[in-house]
């Protein structure tokens, strides 16, 4: 039996997730093609497959009534989104209405001017922190979901996937679409954890972006982006965007253990690649005059070591040389941004070396904790 709402939520989230496609390509620097492709591709990737798996679900006896649960966890983020919209905009409109938009405007070219001038460590350092504070966070979480857990039933049940085989679980479902129930039940709940918090996380960055490229759209965050962006960043995407649909997408297809150190790389890994680069960089990379070999090796090394406690050593490796090509070649020669390469990048080469080469990786946490 198909429950009443199943159709009015499945259009509205489906009419919500085109108009982030179409408010996305819309509002992009036109000049920015590779991003605007991968980034629309990654979002695109993952609004379809939500879609589809909910018309799956609702084939299941047993997921069918869960339905509204999901259509909850998905569409609420989009609704608290555009409320908070709809009210940021009557307020700036009221504001503007009263006092006029010299204020607003003053303090953003002031911040501007002095954006410009900061010294690059500390800029840097604002820019990247949050990255390294997000990835310090969920793993925290993970602990205490371990302490618990373990505590409780005296097992990993929800902490580690049945299968890590994405791939292969995504190939099942394609040939046997009743197999849904196993397949989500398969992937634990730590994975829907980490996945519905960069769902949100990625909601509300592009709220901030989409709304900051609009004249008549605000919302509460806008003067951040406006005031830590240099006028040449303005016309393009903030880098925060790319780092949220990056990180969802990979947190989408990849287990916990291997999306954290997808994670680790892209935060701590990315810092360490600029900081090093900044302060005691020499020998700049001759193709990119922006970035230096210290730079690069610094965030090599760095990855090599924060993979290594999530997914063994040989996928460490594998994992901090496609961190040392990524960062070599993004931004010039290539115009793509390494907050989507790195762990989409990433992301991809997992699943085709998985279950191609059938090579799995082994967490140095499950001994330790163990």
């Amino acid at each position: 039996m198909i429950p009443e709402y199943f159709y009015a939520w499945f259009i509205l989230l489906a009419g919500s997730y085109f108009l982030i496609l179409f408010g996305y390509m819309h509002f992009s620097d036109k000049q920015d093609t590779i991003n605007n492709i991968v980034g629309f591709g990654s979002l695109f990737f993952v609004f379809i497959h939500i879609l589809g798996f909910l018309l799956l679900m609702l084939q299941d006896a047993y997921l069918n009534p869960k339905t509204e649960l999901w259509f909850w966890a998905l569409g609420l983020p989009l609704l608290i989104l555009g409320a908070i919209i709809v009210v940021s905009t009557f307020i700036i409109y009221l504001y503007r209405l009263i006092y006029g938009s010299k204020d607003l405007t003053l303090l953003e070219e002031n911040w501007s001017d002095k954006m410009t001038v900061m010294d690059k460590v500390r800029r840097d350092t604002y820019r990247k922190i949050s990255h390294v504070l997000i990835f310090i966070g969920l793993f925290v979480i993970w602990i205490i979901g371990y302490n618990y857990v373990v505590n409780a039933t005296a097992k990993w049940a929800g902490m580690i996937p049945e299968e890590n085989n994405t791939l292969k679980l995504y190939y099942q479902l394609l040939s046997k679409p009743d197999s849904i129930r196993t397949v989500l039940f398969s992937l634990g709940w730590f994975y829907y954890l980490i996945f519905f918090f960069f769902y949100s996380f990625c909601m509300f960055m592009l709220a901030n972006e989409l709304t900051r490229k609009t004249r008549y759209l605000s919302f509460p965050f806008n003067l951040l982006p406006r005031l830590l962006m240099t006028k040449e960043e303005k016309d393009s995407y903030g880098t925060y965007l790319y780092f949220a649909m990056g990180q969802m997408f990979a947190a989408f297809v990849c287990p916990p253990m291997v999306y954290f150190a997808i994670l680790g790389m892209s935060g701590i890994g990315d810092l360490m690649t600029s900081q090093v680069g900044i302060r005691w960089g020499k020998h700049q990379i001759q193709w990119n005059q922006r970035k230096t070999w210290e730079g690069n090796v610094a965030g090599t090394i760095t990855s090599f070591f924060i993979c290594l406690p999530f997914i063994g050593v040989v996928w460490a490796l594998i994992f901090a040389i496609t961190f040392m090509a990524f960062d070599l070649f993004t931004n010039r020669p290539i115009n793509l941004s390494d907050n989507l390469l790195i762990p989409i990048g990433c992301a991809l080469i997992f699943l085709l070396i998985r279950h191609y080469l059938e090579l799995d990786y082994f967490a140095f946490l499950y001994t330790f904790f163990s």
